[in-house]
């Protein structure tokens, strides 16, 4: 279900903090962190975040078509291989 309009959307304050502090410092630093769930808003365009998939930081470079949408959805927690048994099979 999505969030409602008059809520606005979600961002952690750290997260908020820490990409302002980035930008009047003109640092280009990996800002981490473990909120997948945060909104990625305007004000985050061309910071690099390190987003954590459970085993380790994912760099994001924000661009202006990623507004609106999660952090978590540019960091997979899962690798997919394939499947194994259609590789078996077409070797032989």
């Amino acid at each position: 279900m999505a969030r409602s309009v008059s809520k606005g959307p979600f961002v952690d304050g750290y997260l908020l903090k820490k990409a302002e502090a980035r930008r009047v410092s003109g640092r280009n630093d990996v800002i981490k962190t473990w909120s997948r769930r945060s909104t990625i808003l305007p004000q985050f365009v061309g910071l690099t975040f390190g987003v954590y998939n459970g085993q380790k930081f994912v760099p994001v470079l924000v661009n202006e078509d990623m507004i609106g949408h999660k952090l978590g959805e540019f960091s997979p927690t899962r690798t997919y291989f394939g499947h194994t048994a259609n590789k078996r099979a077409r070797r032989s």
